[in-house]
């Protein structure tokens, strides 16, 4: 039997006077797997993790967490979750094993169990040699891997990270991003919300786009990239004096008006071939066709490039035909989401 969802919602709605910060949001998420919601700021990222999270009632819809509703019984799904919200909660006057410790406490495993727990969480988060630190005294990246940790103290079925990585740098990004890998590896199931493309598409089994409070597109990332379009044709020439004749003998094999960059010395097309069927006649197959047929026909030429390929739509492409703005738009120092009022932002 297919054991039940660990995230599982159903047409949850939330009200903040006239604005429907969650609008009918449908969602689930396998045992094990890790789900990217992705929208700009203000879609309702965090307003349905704080619903998630039994931080927040919702208006109408039933969600169950681990197997147990949040509105029903929200004492035990805060017993099987663990929340890292956008802002570090950690006490920066502990030192990094004295708030696992304390955490551990706080969650009745006893002196002994917490310090042998803060222990190994440490060492699973390379922070063996910073235990003894202030926590003030760690760096962006060290404080948020510490603020990880300390979710995992009761290790919890289910993890909820809102803006995982907001405000790392590069570096330190990456170094979380194996940290999660190792957890996924190890069983957990993740929901995260992000501003990064690269982060859903680098974590994410499955990425949900929200906008306006409510869920327009939905699966992994190569199917979300295929929703906006098939595969392109990228054609860099060795010489911008033959981009006109390139461009034709492109739309010629696809049988599509071709972009031509000649500063870049670049044609680009949709990799449609002329009859506009694929191999096996539903479109699949198209792309790796057409580079054949036109890899075929620049050497019958006798054209020299410098490069040819096939390349998918970005996430960013996606981002910006289901919302109506480049990913770009969206605030790059982790605001709140404007979703959520003032005072419970606050209060978080």
């Amino acid at each position: 039997m297919t054991p039940p969802p660990a995230i599982e919602a159903h047409g949850l709605v939330k009200r903040y006077g006239e604005k429907r910060a969650l609008d009918g949001v449908d969602l689930d998420v396998a045992r094990g797997a890790v789900c990217a919601l992705l929208g700009p700021n203000g879609a309702g990222k965090t307003t349905a993790v704080r619903v998630l999270t039994t931080l927040t009632l919702p208006d109408a819809g039933t969600a169950r967490v681990a197997g147990h509703d949040v509105v029903a019984d929200p004492v035990a799904v805060r017993r099987r979750l663990g929340l890292a919200a956008q802002d570090a909660t950690v006490d920066e006057l502990l030192t990094g094993h004295e708030n696992l410790v304390m955490i551990g406490e706080l969650h009745h495993l006893g002196r002994k169990h917490a310090k042998a727990r803060a222990t190994e969480l440490l060492e699973q988060f390379s922070l063996t040699d910073a235990a003894g630190k202030l926590a003030k005294e760690y760096s962006g990246g060290m404080r948020r891997r510490l603020d990880l940790a300390a979710t995992l103290v009761a290790e919890p079925e289910v993890l909820f990270l809102d803006e995982p990585t907001t405000g790392l740098d590069p570096r330190a990004r990456n170094e979380l991003w194996d940290v999660l890998d190792q957890l996924v590896a190890g069983g957990a199931t993740l929901l995260l919300t992000t501003q990064y493309l690269e982060e859903a598409d680098r974590l994410a089994d499955d990425i949900v786009v929200v906008d306006h409070g409510r869920v327009i597109a939905r699966g992994d990332a190569r199917s979300l990239k295929r929703q906006v379009g098939g595969d392109q044709l990228r054609v860099i020439v060795a010489r911008r004096d033959d981009v006109g004749e390139v461009a034709r003998i492109v739309e010629r094999v696809v049988g599509a008006a071709p972009v031509v960059d000649p500063g870049a010395r670049s044609v680009v097309a949709a990799a449609v071939e002329a009859d506009g069927a694929g191999a096996d006649g539903d479109g699949a197959g198209r792309g790796v066709t057409a580079l054949g047929a036109l890899a075929d026909a620049l050497g019958e030429a006798g054209i020299a490039v410098e490069d040819l390929g096939l390349a998918q739509p970005t996430l960013d492409d996606v981002f910006l035909t289901l919302t109506g703005k480049p990913a770009e738009d969206q605030s790059a120092d982790g605001a709140a989401d404007p979703s959520v009022p003032v005072a419970e932002e606050a209060a978080r």
